[in-house]
């Protein structure tokens, strides 16, 4: 529309073809490792994969929202961020709960099954953290892509040491502490996100400005 300076959703780094396209890939690679991640974290009875399984799923509605707002304004890609920095908080809110549940019960998760899932996660959210980094700078819907990502990788790396400390001790302690750090993870992303959100949406505040990538 004329007169709208920088902000119209065609000309904004929002509607760009290369977001779209890396927000489907990402989208498609969430979805198909929570059905994965879902089933062996069952299986093996680790709270751990568990966790990482439940922020896949969040992950690919996160990625389904934002192609959503792709190309609108900004104050709706700030809202579609805001909710879906309320949505991390639950998740993380979540974890806790069945970290707790875990711990008391005493659950010995199989190693073996924790490794090799948390390897194969790995690799993925290492392919689609690298696809969101040059995104890592942008407004609060981008940026929340961008960190959803990143908590990923991190998680995926200590189910790995959940793993590990499973098979060395003969205990499920590792894997319960694992599953408190990533809920830890979650909720500090989350709050980072509703924070810049917040700012973005606040009247009168100006909204963070970034080079749009090339496409």
């Amino acid at each position: 529309m004329a007169g709208c300076c920088g902000d119209c959703p065609a000309a904004d780094e929002g509607g760009g073809r290369l977001w779209r396209r890396v927000l489907w890939m990402a989208l498609a690679v969430n979805a198909a490792m929570f059905t994965v991640e879902v089933a062996a974290g069952i299986a093996s009875g680790s709270a751990s994969l568990q966790a990482d399984a439940l922020d896949f799923l969040g992950d690919a509605l996160n990625y389904a929202i934002s192609l959503g707002v792709a190309g609108l304004g900004s104050s709706w890609r700030a809202k579609a961020a805001l909710v879906k920095g309320g949505g991390l908080l639950l998740l993380g809110l979540w974890v806790v709960v069945s970290t707790v549940w875990h711990a008391v019960v005493g659950t010995l998760p199989q190693a073996e099954a924790m490794g090799l899932v948390g390897a194969a996660a790995l690799a993925t959210n290492g392919g689609v953290a690298a696809m969101l980094f040059r995104f890592r700078r942008g407004d609060a819907n981008m940026r929340s892509v961008w960190i959803c990502s990143r908590n990923d990788a991190i998680g995926n790396v200590a189910v790995m040491a959940a793993a590990a400390g499973v098979f060395g001790t003969g205990t499920g302690w590792p894997d319960v502490i694992v599953a408190a750090v990533m809920a830890g993870l979650g909720l500090a992303g989350g709050w980072q996100i509703v924070r810049q959100a917040h700012g973005e949406l606040r009247p009168g505040q100006p909204l963070r400005k970034t080079a749009t990538p090339a496409e």
